[in-house]
Parts: C-alpha cells; structure tokens; sequence
C-alpha cells in the first residue's frame, strides 16, 4: 500500500466508528492483532486480542459501558504500513459515573488493503481508576 492508501484507510476508520460495529469490523482482518494496554479485567477490551470480533466487540461494549463525552483527533500520520491517530478524548463510565480525560495514539499497521493490528496507547491508570469507582 501506499502512504495516501494508509491515510485513507484510517479516515476510514474513524468515520465508521459511529457506525454500526459490523460496518467498521469490514475494514479489519480476519486475523486481526488487537492490544490496549492497561489493567486487564476492568473493562472487557483492555488486553491482547486476536480475530476481527476484536473490534466489534469493543465498538459494542464500550457503547455499552461508556458514555463519549467527546473524541477529538488532532492529527491522523500515515506511512505505507502504519497510521497513528492522535487525539484526545473525554468519556464517562457508566457504572461508576466517573470521567476518563486522556489524550490517545492509536496504531494502526496495515497489509493489503486491511487493519491487520491495532493498538491504542492512552493513560491507563485513568482508565482503571475510573472503571473501578
């Protein structure tokens, strides 16, 4: 793939993300690498993960769990093989009412048209914090 196919798949991809779970799964492989770092067992998405249902699950569960306070992207960089997607973001969990304030970069490393991994890096101590009550 090219830098602007890389870019462009990206785009992509955060666009799908208000859609429906299944539409943005299509732009990941079937054999997806998927890693958020953090305390494992707070919320069901933190973790290493393999297969598309990686990204459904977490589009589904944190629509579920999170209510998105706001999702900013303050710059999208792309090679021929990797995307990083930098922002910020503020949400709260819905079980304990608290607010998640954390700037984010999102990893994106494609082959052939398609996410094959994907990792976020965010402050995973709020996170947990939050999650936890």
């Amino acid at each position: 793939m090219t830098q602007n196919d890389t870019l462009r798949l990206a785009q992509e991809f955060l666009r799908r993300l208000g859609a429906e779970a299944g539409e943005t799964a299509k732009l990941f492989s079937e054999n997806l690498e998927w890693e958020i770092a953090g305390d494992i067992g707070v919320l069901p998405w933190i973790g290493q993960k393999s297969g598309r249902a990686a990204i459904t699950d977490f589009i589904n569960d944190s629509r579920a769990m999170i209510e998105r306070i706001s999702f900013g992207v303050h710059d999208v960089l792309a090679s021929d093989d990797r995307a990083v997607i930098l922002g910020s973001l503020a949400s709260r969990v819905k079980q304990t009412g608290k607010t998640i304030n954390t700037d984010f970069a999102i990893i994106l490393t494609v082959a052939n048209g398609e996410i094959i991994r994907f990792q976020m890096l965010e402050d995973s101590f709020a996170v947990s914090q939050a999650a936890r009550g």
